[in-house]
């Protein structure tokens, strides 16, 4: 487990990993009532490594890990990532940092239907206006999850761990120095999901991709450097 406490706070910009949270909270409000989903919550993250999140459902994984790939903005505290505040960043400045820098991986894929496992992957190079080599990259991707032969079809003639191989490839499309999955294997029977682990694994020590997952599968848990337990808002040793 991480050896960082509840609440444990980092001084900003003395940390030179790749992603760090800082005393971070989230809470909303509802009506008279304020829901707090994450209450002063800090760890690091470095280049290269495989972080997982662990906990009860409701604990705020989900919500965690909005925060640090910049889907969302906090309540309180801050996320940096290579020492930058993402909340001195402007809603263009943040988009972009989450085009080029980041890739994600959802439970439920989210690929666009009316394209093909192709032009999925190809998507972020599109959104960020790349011209160099976007086909042929995208082509290289599929054929590192093995999809090269379903490059054409689209996802309603794919299986879900097909699916789900597309958005890994997707997420690596513009060489991302970090990839958030947020329960990848959740919608997928055992022996599927098993192969999207080792996948997510290769990726990891093959070319040093920092995975930062929530999961509840303790075969990913057993390998991270880094495994942090959030209950109640809070992070556990």
């Amino acid at each position: 487990m991480s050896d960082m406490g509840k609440g444990a706070r980092i001084n900003p910009g003395t940390f030179p990993g790749l992603l760090e949270a800082v005393d971070l909270k989230k809470w909303y409000r509802m009506g008279d009532q304020t829901l707090e989903v994450l209450r002063g919550v800090s760890l690091q993250i470095h280049a290269g490594e495989l972080a997982v999140i662990v906990g009860p459902s409701g604990a705020g994984k989900s919500t965690l890990l909005h925060l640090l790939g910049g889907l969302d903005r906090p309540s309180g505290g801050e996320v940096l990532f290579e020492g930058k505040s993402l909340s001195g960043m402007g809603e263009r400045e943040v988009s972009l940092l989450r085009n080029q820098a980041f890739g994600f991986v959802f439970q439920f894929y989210h690929l666009v239907p009316e394209l093909t496992a192709l032009e999925n992957v190809m998507l972020p190079a599109w959104i960020g206006r790349s011209k160099a080599n976007v086909q042929e990259r995208a082509g290289r991707l599929l054929d590192q999850v093995g999809l090269s032969r379903r490059a054409d079809h689209v996802p309603a003639e794919l299986s879900g761990g097909e699916q789900q191989r597309v958005a890994i490839a997707r997420a690596l499309m513009n060489t991302p120095r970090a990839v958030f999955c947020d329960e990848p294997t959740g919608n997928l029977d055992s022996a599927t999901g098993e192969g999207i682990l080792e996948l997510l694994l290769q990726m990891n020590k093959e070319q040093g991709t920092t995975l930062v997952v929530v999961t509840h599968e303790p075969a990913i848990t057993k390998v991270a450097r880094n495994v942090f337990s959030l209950k109640d808002g809070q992070l556990w040793a």
